[in-house]
């Protein structure tokens, strides 16, 4: 099954059930009106949406219309909780690598983590608003999940149960404030916007055999301005799996319907196209070369991020950003 949330004049939207081509969708409020109401009360509302969907494919729906990406807000613009993990481990040994310094053993069996703003998610085409070029900006290509209640101190075996939507989505970083806000030893607080999702969130069954292990084994295509930058498989080299990182986040408290996991920036290790953020690329030219080449990103710059299925088909629609001034207003 597909989801999105679409524009209508709220902050939450409107929850939509859309074909598996991404052609057509359906409105659903007399099931849920939106995303969270559905996630709430996943076990009755789902086999309902499920319903929808199925008629959807046939056809059957007169009240169908044409799918805009564009008209997609993020799946839950504002959710209750989002972490984001780093359970590709070869990339922070890469980053480590660049500056010379040493990877942690404990890294390779507990998962690092972070809560990011969930406040206001956005949606695949909006506009990566930013005040100055001088932050370094970048994009960070992941794969993230969406939960209902999950239990505290759950076992990762058990935790996979609560996946219940599958998204890719784009954890933007503004690369040369975090030196200075990991110095204080307190997180990611000005060096992390607003985080965007694909135009649709799907449950696991629709990924068939590429959902395996509470991981995606397919490849995520970056490009920049037309380029492509990698196109790492996000099933490979992932240290950590989704039920893992969700296990991670609950060992004290419960979480939320609604909580957002995400894996952490998709890398290959000794794969030419296992990088999905400028970071890595510039990590590599550092290690190659004494230096990097590569700049971060400008303003006017657009990064596209997909998944394609095994038969060459987009599964979540195409994130699709450009980078524009922000100018605040004092």
């Amino acid at each position: 099954m597909k989801l999105a949330t679409i524009k209508n004049n709220t902050r939450d939207g409107q929850l939509i059930v859309v074909k598996k081509d991404l052609t057509k969708a359906v409105r659903v409020s007399e099931i849920a009106q939106t995303m969270q109401e559905a996630l709430d009360s996943w076990d009755v509302i789902s086999p309902e949406l499920e319903k929808i969907y199925k008629k959807l494919q046939n056809d059957e729906l007169p009240e169908a219309f044409d799918f805009n990406p564009s008209d997609a807000m993020a799946a839950i613009p504002r959710a209750y909780h989002w972490a984001d993990g780093s359970a590709y481990v070869t990339h922070v040994e890469l980053v480590r690598k660049a500056r010379n310094a040493e990877l942690p053993k404990t890294f390779w069996t507990d998962p690092l983590m972070y809560m990011g703003a969930s406040d206001a998610f956005i949606g695949a085409n909006e506009d990566i608003k930013i005040e100055n070029e001088e932050w370094g900006i970048d994009f960070e290509s992941e794969v993230a999940v969406i939960t209902d209640d999950v239990p505290a101190g759950i076992s990762a075996k058990n935790a996979r149960k609560h996946i219940k939507l599958i998204a890719i989505i784009n954890d933007v970083s503004l690369r040369n404030l975090i030196p200075n806000e990991l110095s204080k030893q307190f997180g990611f607080y000005q060096s992390k916007p607003w985080t965007s999702f694909s135009p649709v969130v799907v449950t696991p069954d629709e990924l068939d055999d590429a959902w395996d292990n509470a991981k995606v084994h397919l490849p995520l295509i970056s490009t920049l301005n037309s380029k492509v930058i990698g196109s790492p498989n996000a099933g490979v080299d992932m240290t950590f799996d989704f039920g893992e990182l969700i296990a991670h986040a609950a060992k004290s408290r419960t979480l939320m319907a609604g909580s957002v996991i995400g894996s952490g920036t998709v890398a290959n290790q000794g794969s030419p196209d296992g990088s999905s953020c400028l970071a890595e690329v510039r990590c590599l030219e550092i290690i190659k070369d004494g230096k990097p080449t590569t700049p971060f990103m400008s303003f006017e710059d657009r990064i596209e991020i997909e998944m394609k299925d095994k038969q060459g088909k987009t599964i979540f629609g195409k994130i699709d950003q450009v980078v524009k001034k922000y100018e605040p207003v004092n």
